[in-house]
């Protein structure tokens, strides 16, 4: 577990074979049909600009220094699955880790990369985007460019006639619609096929839907509860929110996100998201980032929004973020199981209301980890096998707690 660390375990091995041959054998071929799969997410959730259409968000032309000052932590001890007891080092070997990251005070104390990845690797973070893009509605409300209590039509009037005709931005925000949007994975025929297929993310077969992103948003129902009163996960508001994001500061979602958050964050490497086949990019979970510019992002939020000597998203929102969740809607939500006492604003997860500790989840294992009583920021990239796998989730949030522990 020291900086710069390879796996080795089989496990955690990528099939080295796959897509290395023109054309690569039938086995070996990774496509929208397979690449959310294994083991073909090993190679895909890396590559992700080899199968769909992407924009790409600018780094920096002078990306901020990471220091590092290595430590061993892999010995760190916690629960495992099924009441078993696992280290660090054997979580990471075990669960299709692809890059983790240790980061305290601003220095990185432990690096871990399998599968073929480093620092500078651009990975699909899937839902993990939200929170970058919460942390961008941010910085357009400060600059006076979004109202988050205006309704969602005064910036796009184009879904009056839908669910989202009677919610505001801090709605979307806060997922917090009345929408009768099922966000399940595993349905093949339920809300999130129909949305993949028209983010572009799935193959569209015959008889089946061609609907593009803007088109799908605008037909969105009610489901009869009052906007506002449960948190309600759902993508499609994310992506409607990067919708209201660029008609209120008239400007491409990457573009804003390269030039308000990315570069003055100090990134080192170009991230990109992903587009549908008319352009529209996917705020909800498209975005690709490499994994040490992913801590610089959770060391700025644990900064309250500075990030070498700058601010960069301001920090009311960050205090807004932390002090302002309804731990109600909570209760009554989706999830309430999953991080008891919680709360949701701005995209964030508040999972620890006391210590004020935060978490961006995506889908398959992605994950940051932001304490600010220990000063630790912490990264994960993954391709487990599941979206949602709950002993992995629970895994994990008691491994971070448990490195956590370790440095209080």
């Amino acid at each position: 577990m020291t900086t710069k660390m390879t796996a080795k375990s089989l496990k955690n091995s990528p099939d080295k074979h796959l897509m290395t041959e023109f054309p690569p054998a039938p086995d070996k071929l990774v496509t929208l049909a397979n690449w959310r799969t294994r083991p073909s997410n090993d190679w895909s959730f890396q590559n992700v600009r080899r199968l769909l259409p992407t924009a790409n968000i600018a780094a920096s032309r002078q990306p901020s220094p990471l220091h590092s000052s290595p430590i061993e932590l892999g010995h760190i001890a916690f629960e495992g699955v099924r009441s078993t007891s696992t280290t660090l080092r054997e979580a990471l070997h075990a669960t299709h880790t692809h890059g983790f990251i240790v980061m305290r005070e601003g220095r990185i104390l432990s690096e871990w990369y399998a599968s073929g990845m480093d620092g500078l690797t651009p990975h699909i973070v899937f839902s993990v985007s939200k929170s970058i893009c919460g942390a961008l509605g941010g910085i357009l409300a400060d600059k006076d460019l979004l109202n988050p209590d205006r309704p969602v039509t005064d910036y796009v009037p184009e879904v009056s006639s839908s669910v989202y005709g009677g919610c505001t931005v801090r709605h979307l925000l806060d997922m917090s619609v009345g929408i009768s949007f099922v966000e399940d994975y595993l349905d093949p025929d339920g809300d999130v096929a129909r949305y993949r297929r028209a983010v572009g993310w799935d193959v569209i077969k015959p008889g089946q839907s061609a609907m593009q992103l803007r088109e799908f948003l605008a037909i969105q129902k009610p489901d009869g509860k009052e906007h506002g009163h449960t948190f309600h996960y759902v993508s499609t508001n994310t992506d409607l929110l990067g919708w209201v994001y660029e008609r209120a500061a008239g400007r491409a979602l990457a573009d804003l996100l390269s030039d308000h958050l990315w570069k003055p964050l100090g990134a080192e490497v170009d991230a990109y998201v992903t587009l549908d086949a008319e352009g529209a990019m996917r705020a909800a979970g498209g975005i690709c980032v490499a994994p040490r510019d992913l801590a610089r992002f959770g060391e700025m939020i644990r900064q309250r929004g500075v990030a070498n000597g700058r601010q960069v998203v301001p920090g009311w929102w960050i205090d807004d973020i932390n002090d302002n969740g309804d731990p109600e809607a909570w209760a009554r939500g989706d999830f309430a199981a999953l991080f008891p006492g919680g709360s949701y604003r701005s995209k964030f997860y508040q999972v620890d209301r006391k210590r004020r500790t935060l978490m961006c989840v995506g889908i398959h294992g992605q994950y940051v980890y932001i304490d600010p009583p220990t000063g630790l920021v912490m990264v994960r990239m993954a391709a487990e096998a599941l979206p949602i796998d709950l002993d992995l989730v629970h895994l994990w949030r008691r491994g971070f707690d448990a490195i956590a522990a370790h440095f209080s």
